[in-house]
This record gives C-alpha cells, structure tokens and sequence, in this order.
C-alpha cells in the first residue's frame, strides 16, 4: 500500500485505493515508542521480590524508588511536551529512550538502595516520563481532528501493550537467570526504537504540507503553546484558574494510585503473600494488559460518543468494586474468580484517559496537552503516594488487604469529583488563558 500523503477529506478516485494520511503513520510509530518505553513498567512489581531476598531491602525502600519514579514520570510530561513544541518530538523522544537504557543497563550493577534511587527513579523517571499522556496528547491534538478519541485511546493502550509482552519475559527471564537479564532486555527495546523515531516521526502536519487527519485544508492552523518551560508553568497556572482542573487532577491522582502505584507495583508480591507463584501472578497482571488494550481502545471509541463525566463516574465506580473483593480473591492457584477480577480490572485500568483528555480539550483547548501534562502529574504524585504506601502497609501488618480497602473508598472519591465536573458552554473561564 502506498504512503502517499492525503489531508483525509477527499474520496479516493474511483477505482484506486484509499492512500494512507501520514497521521497514521505518526500514530504508528508512536503507539511502537510508547510501547518499547513501557517496557521498565514491567519491572518494579516483577523484581521486589529478587531485590528483597539479594539486599535485604524493605517492601518500602524498594517502593520508595517506585515512587521517585513515578512522580518524575508525572512532572516531567507537561516539560517534556513543551520541549517537543519548541526543538521537536523527534530528539526529545530519542533522548528518552536513551535515558530509559542508561538506566536499565547501568542498573545491572547496582548494590545499594540509592543507586536503585538514582538510576531507576531519577533517569528513568525522566526518560519515561517523556513518553507518558503528554505526548499522547500531543500526538492526537497536533495530527488528528477526527478519531481523537480512538487514537488517544490507542496510543493509551501501548503502554498496557507494552506490559503484556514484558510482564512474562521479564518474570521468566528473571526465574531463570537473575534481574539483571531481565533489566538488560529492557534496555534493548528501548534502544531497539531509536531507529524508527528517526526515520518516520515528524513534528507537525504543516512541516510537510498537510492537514491533520480530518482536518479543514482551508482552515487556519491550531494556534499551539509556546515551546518553554514557561509555558509549561503558565500551563499550571492556567490550569489553577480553572476549578474543573482540580476535579480532574484529583480524580486522577486517585486513577495513579489504583493502578501504577498499588496495583502495578504490589499486585505480585501482594499475590506470592496467598501462596502464588511470581510466574503466575505476572502472568495474570499481563492479561490486565490484554483487556486494558481492549478497554482503553473502546474508551476511547465512547468518549467520541459519550459524555466523558458519565464514562468516568462507571470507570472509577466499578474499579472500587473490584478492589473490595481483591483480598478475598487472592489464593496459591488463578481461580475463576481471580480471573473475573483480572478481566475487569483490565478493562477498566486506563479506560480513564480518554474521556479526561476529552474534558481538558474542552476547557482548554490547543493548550490541553501542557495543561493535561499536569493533570497527569497529579495522577503519578497520586502512584507515588501508594507505592510508598502500601509497602509501609505491607511491612507494618503483614498483607495488603488495608491497601486495598483504603484504595476502594478512594474510588468512590474519585466518582464524586468527576460527577461535579461541568462543562465548559461559552468557555469563557479558559478561554482567556488560552488565547493569551
């Protein structure tokens, strides 16, 4: 099939086959990015274990360096999407997924908990979090009109795609042959994508003569943040003006700490607590990847379709459900009820993202990527405070279960917040911000 460039808007002459719109292969190349960073995100939960017994480290200590990771992976994004508006997507992505393999790789030789700190958290922190929603929405803000929703949640679900393919590598690699392995696979996705981020990711649909995907050819360009960390800041302070933006920040700051922060951290040391075997309990956090990828993409389809408060209230709702019976569902084998919460958690695990960018597009406008950057922040503060957490938990009583209940109520918190969300009508509250 030929990849001739098309704005999307004309019918294809009669005959001949429809050619692809470069936005595709933007998203493609993307969606691959996203994917091969997320490789680290199967490390933490797989590798607390071997850390534990090799060091003698704590359930908290190793969850202390989760947590600096996953707070910079918050508060790098709305940065990093500034950075991408003012010296490109292209070196700013392969800079990240430089930093992930130094990280990785370099981390095969640490002895101490701040090495772990300093390597795992501090640069792969950095490296990943350049590659999070921020980027998701720059990708989908900069090249499509139409199918927002649906790429948004496509390139949302990388990263749960992402986790599917590592999870099992990297429990068996490590059963087998040691951590350290494991860890140098990471560091070869990583690098593995440097290539086709050089060949095929371009910045802007005008830098080559087209249209977003969707687009009006004779319509102006959307008007784009200046590329600073002024504008990421004014980003922030634009954001605070506006009280929908504490809603959704709070809501999400719960979002990170029902999934990355307990659940993608705990979950397996939590299930080897029953009985279970590491190899089994990764295996059922990556299915959590398969239908994630399943969820998030049909999130995405309803958001074009749906009020995004309504989809959100369900999401968090039933997520708090699942989270109730979690401790009763834990046992040595995968029962079927084990499997009805894997399945539904997975749907449900970042089917939030798409109606939440929906809803900070409407406020914001062009400036939703930096202004969603933060948002997302929130989310990752939020996966922090649990990995942390939890581990404190865990060492203090011996299980998991008071996580798990404490994290349900959160849920219905996060409801509650996404229910007073209104929508923006004449928008003159954001407005303002946003043209200045």
């Amino acid at each position: 099939m030929t990849t001739d460039i098309d704005p999307g808007k004309a019918p294809a002459p009669v005959g001949r086959r429809p050619r692809l719109h470069v936005a595709w292969i933007v998203a493609g190349v993307s969606f691959v990015a996203i994917l091969g960073a997320a490789g680290f995100r199967a490390v933490p939960s797989v590798m607390m274990t071997p850390l534990h017994h090799e060091f003698g480290w704590s359930h908290a200590t190793i969850g202390a360096a989760m947590s600096v990771n996953m707070v910079l992976f918050g508060v790098t994004a709305p940065f990093a999407a500034a950075l991408m508006d003012r010296f490109g997507v292209r070196p700013v992505l392969t800079g990240a997924l430089v930093a992930i393999a130094l990280g990785t790789g370099v981390g095969v030789f640490m002895t101490a908990g701040w090495q772990m700190i300093l390597l795992w958290g501090v640069l792969v922190g950095l490296g990943t979090g350049s590659i999070s929603m921020g980027f998701v929405a720059t990708v989908s803000t900069r090249w499509f009109v139409a199918r927002r929703g649906l790429v948004t949640g496509l390139l949302t679900a990388a990263g749960a795609t992402g986790q599917l393919i590592f999870l099992p590598v990297v429990a068996d690699v490590t059963d087998r042959f040691g951590w350290r392995w494991a860890s140098l696979i990471v560091t070869g996705a990583a690098l593995a994508v440097v290539p086709l981020v050089l060949l095929f990711i371009r910045d802007r649909p005008q830098d080559i003569g087209v249209t977003p995907y969707g687009g009006d050819p004779a319509g102006a360009a959307e008007p784009l943040p200046t590329g600073s960390f002024a504008a990421a800041a004014s980003g922030l302070v634009q954001g605070l003006r506006v009280p929908v933006f504490w809603l959704l920040a709070g809501s999400f700051a719960i979002c990170g700490m029902t999934t990355n922060g307990l659940i993608g951290t705990h979950f397996i040391p939590a299930a080897h607590d029953h009985g279970m075997p590491t190899t089994v309990a990764a295996s059922l956090l990556a299915t959590v990847g398969i239908f994630d990828v399943a969820g998030t993409v049909f999130s995405g389809w309803l958001t074009d379709r749906v009020d995004a408060r309504v989809l959100l209230v369900i999401y968090y709702l039933g997520r708090g459900a699942s989270l109730l019976a979690l401790p009763a569902l834990l046992s040595p084998h995968a029962e079927p009820s084990t499997w009805v919460f894997i399945v539904f958690y997975g749907l449900d695990w970042v089917a939030t993202v798409p109606p939440t960018i929906a809803l900070c597009r409407s406020w914001f406008g062009a400036a939703a990527p930096v202004v969603f950057g933060w948002v997302f922040a929130a989310h990752q503060i939020g996966a922090a405070v649990a990995a942390f957490g939890a581990g404190l938990i865990r060492d203090a009583h011996g299980s998991y279960d008071s996580a798990f209940f404490v994290a349900a109520g959160l849920c219905v918190l996060a409801a509650l917040l996404c229910a007073a969300v209104r929508l923006p009508g004449t928008r003159t509250a954001a407005a303002a911000p946003a043209t200045a």
